[in-house]
């Protein structure tokens, strides 16, 4: 098989959790051309990083005609998508719309996953069934890893120059409102981490989408905080990799954490570990039993991290 094409639309954490079954695909076809269509920002994280060879931005004006029935194709994007031996597409087609239009094209072999993941098994092992077909499936549990490259690690240590070791990474946000830990409490847990001098200073994370978490940290007028806002993904992964601790939701910028490495230690609310969780051993779940993120302390956070590190054999010190 000589190219293959993963198609993933989807937010980050969508993306990290579809990365073991394209892993998949590169232990198996080794000398394969691997190309991955989705957002540009989003899949960098895999483009000559050990996954793709190539990438290609998904958000392009010409590729509208093949979600419509019946529609007249880019000629330039039929010649593409008939140029690879295999197709795996994620891309929600409840009227098999694209799939019939990528026929069209010429395109033989082509496996459908499912982008509606149920509460059956752990994300990214419903995520490689498509791959079943060639024969391939994934142990359980299964855990993405991300690889920075030279680029993105000299960045890194320029970043984190200026910084105290060790430093814990915070993100006080995710994509949705219900899954955020109260900014309150946020405050409180760094306030109480660099009371304690352990670590020596702290990193806080954050998007476009997190404003309200940067300024309540800002507010906090400590020179031991340092800021990671609107970094590209592949330099933050990086960073992220130089920390000692990530504390985070259930969110992409976690899945990116555990998948560098990075010892995590993730407050989960309403949705559920064992299917949305990383899978990677050096992640920590802390969960109220009512399932509400407000009856988590700052106290019960901090003393997870502690122990997390500890449990590794890591001074904190």
């Amino acid at each position: 098989m000589q190219r293959i094409l993963v198609i993933r639309g989807g937010a980050i954490g969508d993306f990290v959790l579809t990365l073991p079954a394209i892993g998949l695909l590169r232990e198996n076809f080794p000398n394969s051309h691997i190309e991955i269509l989705g957002y540009k920002h989003i899949i960098s994280l895999a483009e000559q990083r050990f996954y793709a060879n190539a990438t290609r931005s998904i958000e392009y004006a010409a590729l509208a005609s093949f979600f419509a029935k019946g529609a007249e194709l880019a000629s330039e994007l039929a010649n593409y998508f008939a140029s690879f031996d295999l197709i795996v597409s994620y891309l929600f087609d409840p009227d098999k719309i694209f799939e019939t239009n990528l026929r069209r094209c010429g395109v033989q072999t082509l496996l459908l996953g499912s982008s509606m993941i149920t509460e059956d098994s752990h994300a990214a092992t419903q995520l490689a069934r498509p791959l079943e077909e060639l024969g391939l499936s994934l142990e359980h549990p299964s855990a993405a890893s991300i690889y920075p490259s030279v680029a993105d690690r000299q960045f890194a240590h320029s970043f984190m120059e200026s910084s105290a070791t060790p430093t814990f990474a915070l993100h006080p946000g995710s994509g949705s409102a219900t899954k955020n830990w109260p900014l309150a409490r946020w405050r409180s847990l760094a306030g109480h981490l660099l009371a304690s001098g352990r670590p020596r200073s702290l990193l806080v994370i954050g998007g476009e989408a997190d404003r309200d978490g940067l300024v309540t940290m800002q507010e906090l007028h400590d020179n031991r905080i340092q800021f990671a806002a609107n970094l590209p993904l592949p330099q933050l992964a990086a960073v992220l990799e130089l920390c000692a601790m990530f504390i985070g939701h259930d969110s992409g910028i976690s899945h990116i954490a555990a998948a560098v490495a990075s010892r995590c230690v993730l407050l989960f609310g309403p949705t559920d570990p064992t299917v949305w969780a990383p899978a990677n051993s050096n992640v920590r779940i802390c969960r109220a039993p009512s399932r509400r993120l407000a009856d988590i302390t700052s106290a019960d956070v901090q003393h997870a991290a502690l122990a997390l590190l500890q449990a590794r054999g890591e001074a904190t010190n």
